[in-house]
Order: structure tokens, then sequence, then C-alpha cells
């Protein structure tokens, strides 16, 4: 399908039309011919006047503000129609494509009032009511955690990129233990030896420490021992005082045992993952867990009887062969048990994973069954008492919906809303990790990229830990700003 615009929006055309054809290929070309094929289509911004066409259809509108990026939106929402109207499909955020919802319904809301914001969600962004509401919702509670921040806080992310197998939706950077078994023991030397690293520079630069999260892959792929040294390595070389929350990512219930949830939690961490993903046993067959429903409520059982104080479990909604009422019945499974939180996916079908190599592709249904998931998902754990506390949205996910987290009272994964708020900056440490430098009171991120894979790591580590000095130039940089907005 070829786009041709004679605008400069071609980012936001293209990823605006992939929502309706998630499944074609696209080609965005500037200029507009003169005879066009049947499924081209016209985006024109020229005089004053907006104008799409496709298959027959067309839309226009007159537009007097010369602001680019009111005109990018006025754009947008003229191909939305156009879109909608040939398709029959409405999409459930309308013309928003970027992952950070919350974090624009919150500067809108500081701007002109919460119903500003949402007048702005339903009426400019074409917004449904229904995510409408969730974004409103959802952002109370984000804004109680980022007023936790301050200047100097950070976060500390560390990155465990082995896992038993690779499930068939996967586009992380892990590699099965069968395949990487030998590489686990250098890795795990060298990742102490960057953390230790990464905290002397963090020290040097005054910053403060508010969580951890150490996931993956998944970190409890490593032994108790191993657990136990790198945990170790974390406490030693950080001023923990200040740490509000410390996750370990458990995510595969095969790879739990009392011995590693004893490491966990005697090392200080007070939060652990958990993640069924479903609790079909044959849809768990169909994406690669090798494990069965009745491990992940045994290792639930386990790691209460350790004495886990704070569970978290992930779900996806839209797997392969699952249907609605399977999901409700995870769903209500995982209640029972009753997790002090539970995060709910929706299936995103990335471009590396086994399931888009081998042929699948995204519902073009009016209303997929994914969203009739997250629609008993919202109305069940409201009534079970849980809260929505964090939202963000993928690239390719079916029926173009989101990822939420839902708490109970006082059970919030702080690191989840920093991370994805780029509230603060959060030092990464290991294979693929990524360390994200926050300029407070502004939108100024700059990146420090690690190795992808544990053989790059391991290999070029010398030279990336090169690349964390950039940390202490960033904040050097930055100190004459600093001691301003910090009196």
């Amino acid at each position: 399908m070829n786009i041709y615009i004679d605008h400069e929006f071609h980012y936001e055309t293209e990823n605006l039309v992939r929502l309706f054809f998630p499944n074609e290929k696209l080609t965005v070309i500037q200029g507009i011919p003169e005879n066009k094929g049947e499924n081209d289509i016209i985006s024109s911004v020229k005089d004053g006047e907006i104008y799409t066409e496709f298959s027959g259809t067309s839309e226009s509108c007159h537009f007097d503000d010369t602001d680019t990026k009111t005109v990018e939106r006025k754009t947008a929402v003229c191909l939305y129609k156009v879109l909608v109207r040939v398709t029959g499909r409405k999409q459930p955020w309308g013309i928003l494509t970027g992952v950070r919802p919350i974090k624009l319904f919150r500067r809108l809301s500081e701007s002109g009032g919460k119903d500003y914001a949402g007048d702005y969600f339903l009426n400019e962004l074409l917004v449904s009511e229904e995510k409408t509401s969730l974004s409103a919702v959802t952002e109370g509670y984000e804004k109680k955690i980022l007023a936790l921040s301050k200047p100097r806080s950070f976060s500390l992310y560390i990155s465990i990129p082995f896992c038993p197998s690779r499930c068939s939706y996967c586009s992380f950077v892990s590699q099965s233990i069968e395949k990487a078994q030998k590489l686990i023991e250098p890795y795990l030397e060298l990742l102490c030896r960057e953390i230790e690293y990464t905290a002397e520079i963090a020290r040097q630069c005054e910053l403060q420490l508010e969580s951890v999260y150490i996931g993956g892959g998944t970190p409890t792929t490593l032994n108790a021992g191993q657990l136990e040294k790198l945990i170790d390595t974390v406490n030693r070389s950080f001023d923990m005082k200040t740490c509000r929350e410390f996750t370990v990512e458990a995510g595969r219930p095969d790879t739990i045992d009392s011995e590693k949830l004893t490491a966990i939690l005697k090392g200080g961490a007070d939060r652990i993952s958990i993640n069924p993903q479903t609790l079909n046993d044959r849809v768990l067959e169909v994406i690669g867990r090798k494990h069965s429903s009745e491990q992940t409520i045994n290792a639930y059982k386990l790691a209460r009887k350790v004495g886990f104080e704070h569970i978290n479990m992930d779900l996806i909604a839209g797997l392969p062969t699952d249907t609605v009422e399977s999901f409700r019945d995870t769903l209500d499974r995982i209640c029972e048990l009753s997790p002090e939180s539970i995060t709910v996916h929706t299936l995103a079908m990335k471009r590396s994973s086994r399931l888009t190599q081998e042929g699948n592709f995204l519902d073009t249904d009016k209303e997929v069954p994914a969203a009739k998931m997250l629609r008993y998902c919202e109305k069940k754990l409201s009534e079970e008492g849980y809260h929505p506390y964090y939202l963000y949205r993928q690239t390719r996910m079916e029926g173009n919906l989101e990822n939420v987290g839902w708490s109970k009272e006082g059970y919030d994964g702080i690191y989840n809303v920093f991370v994805m708020d780029e509230t603060h900056t959060i030092l990464g440490c290991g294979a693929g990790a990524v360390s994200k430098l926050k300029k407070p009171m502004s939108e100024e991120l700059s990146r420090i990229f690690n190795y992808k894979y544990p053989y790059e790591y391991i290999n070029g580590f010398e030279e990336m830990l090169k690349r964390k000095e950039q940390v202490k130039v960033f904040y050097d940089e930055m100190a004459e700003y600093l001691s301003k907005i910090c009196l």
C-alpha cells in the first residue's frame, strides 16, 4: 500500500495508517501522483487546506493556525476519519500512536486542568470514553508516585538476559539456558564489576537511589548462590537507605524454588514478580512456556510461605488459541490467590518474535477478543479492590490496546512508573540495558547503550565501562543547574 504525502508528517501518517492495516507493507512517498492506484492513500496539506482521499472516500478541513503541532494533529484527524469510514473500525486510542498516553494526559492536566485533558482526549485526539476515563484514573495514581522523585533521584536496572526457553511472543534480548549456560558465570562476574563501577559513579554524582529492578530475561535462571552474589553486590555497592522498592522478576514459575526465594528475600528484595501469562495449560504449550498452571500456583504459594508480602503476577490478553472465556477463568483464579499487584499486558506481535516469523498476523476485526478481555479485567479488578497505577502502549498490539498495572492500595510498583514516565535517571547494568540520563524539570534525555547480547557484553566489557563515564560528564555539566533547582 502506497501513502502519498505533500507534508512533513511522514512518521505520524505512517503509524496511523498502520493501526488500520497492521499486516500490510506500507510505503510513504513524498509528492502527489497524477494517477493513483485503488489502494493508494493521499494526504495533502496546502494553502490552509488539509485533504485526505482513500478508496473513493475523502475528507477535508480548513486551518488558520500555523502551529506545526496543531496542523499535524488536524492532518491526522482528517486521515483517521477516512480510515474509519473505509474500514468500519474505530481505534480505542483515536489518533494516538505513542507509548505514553498518561504522560500526555498529565501534561494537558497541568496546563488546563483534568477536565480540559479529558475533553482534549475525547474531542481533539478522538480517544474513546473508556480509554479517556482509564487515563484520568491512572494519571491520578501515577502523580502520587512521581512526587517522590527529587532532582538527584535515580533508579537502577539490572539485566539477566537468560531464560529456560524462549516464548513465542518474546522479542527481548534473552537466550535460552541450553544455548548460553557456559556464559552465565563469566557474565555474572562482569555484571557485578559493572554494578560496583556504576555505584561509584552514582556516589561521585551525589545521586539518590529510589528503586532497584532486576529483570531480564528471567533472573531466577541463576542458581541461589549466584542470586545471593548478585544481590549482595547491589547492597554492598549502593547506599540502600533511600531505596523505596527492590524488585526481582522471577518470571518463570519453573525457575523458582525455596532456596532461590530465600536468597532473594534475605537480600532485601521486597517485591517479586511471578508471571503465569495464562493458567490455560494448552495455551502455555502453544506459546512455548514449559511449565503448567499448577506450577504457577505452587510457586506463588511457596513465595508466600518464604515470606514475600508483595507479589506481582503478569497476564497477557490475546495469546494464540486463548479465548475470552479462558482468559476470564485465568483472571478469576489469579484473583483468588490475591496477589498485591497484577499487570495485564496485551499481546504485541514484535517483528523479531517467533509468532511473527512463523507468519501470524494481528487481528483486524472490529473488536478483537483482547478488547473484551481487557474490559473484563477493568470490571473484575476494580471489584476486587485493585486500581490502575501505570499504563503504556507498544507498537503492533492486538486491537491497538494497552498494558496496565493494577495494584491494591499501597502496592503500586514505583519503578514501573518512574521508568515509563521517564521521571528521573535510570542507570542500567548488564547486556541490553540502557542508561537514561534525565535532566530534571525538562524533557531532555540522554541515552548510553550497553552491548546487546551476553557474548558482546563479555567481549567488549572494558569498552562498555568507558561509556559509563558519560554519566559523570552529564552530571558535571549539569552541576550549576542542579545547585539552583535544589535550593
